[in-house]
């Protein structure tokens, strides 16, 4: 994915788990621009999930992240065998 990638790009690369929440996501800030006539909002929802799309574009790395992640967090590490959205709620992902 290049940076600055379009909403097509984001949501490609993201699992398919995440793909409604940035659908919903997506919908709320287009709609609030529209009222507001600014896109600021919108644009910075579109970078936010682009970061989580580029650590996603590599499944392996991503679960890394959320186990290391969940570690940090709970002071416990995570099992090898455990869910990835058992991992994720744990870290906050």
């Amino acid at each position: 994915m290049s940076r600055g990638a379009s909403r097509q790009a984001i949501r490609s690369a993201l699992l398919p788990e995440d793909q409604v929440a940035f659908d919903a996501a997506y919908d709320t800030a287009l709609a609030d621009a529209r009222s507001s006539l600014d896109l600021a909002g919108l644009f910075e929802m579109l970078e936010r999930w682009r970061r989580l799309a580029l650590l996603q574009e590599d499944p392996a790395r991503f679960r890394e992240v959320a186990r290391r992640a969940a570690e940090l967090l709970t002071g416990r590490p995570s099992p090898d065998d455990e869910p990835l959205p058992v991992t994720r709620a744990k870290a906050g992902m």
